[in-house]
């Protein structure tokens, strides 16, 4: 019993959240990715992403972010969200991907995000 405890305690202490935060993103539309260099099975084989910036839906997003006050963690707040009149910044590291993403497609009627 002492080691199924020891265990469950351990376990506990090496969990952590591992969220991608970023310090700009942008709202996308337009977005295609296509195959570059090599085979599919090959080291040189890569993806390109291509894809148009929006700025209504970023500048959109990015005041919904602003707003957003949901909990403790880094990403649920940006009060220091700041659209420059390209991307939506947060010096602080705030800005969440899922996040960002959820208000570009479903808030702003962008097709997607794109961050750092």
């Amino acid at each position: 019993m002492k080691i199924v405890l020891c265990s469950l305690f351990l376990a506990a202490l090496s969990y952590r959240v591992d969220a991608k935060l970023h310090n700009s993103a942008v709202c996308v539309t337009g977005r295609t990715e296509a195959p570059i260099g090599g085979t599919g099975w090959s080291v040189s084989y890569n993806w390109q992403k291509n894809y148009e910036i929006d700025l209504k839906a970023t500048e959109c997003a990015c005041g919904y972010y602003k707003q957003r006050n949901t909990g403790d963690n880094q990403w649920d707040k940006c009060e220091d969200c700041t659209y420059d009149g390209l991307q939506c910044n947060s010096a602080g590291w705030h800005i969440g991907g899922d996040e960002m993403n959820y208000y570009c497609t479903k808030k702003c009627s962008a097709q997607g995000s794109e961050a750092n």
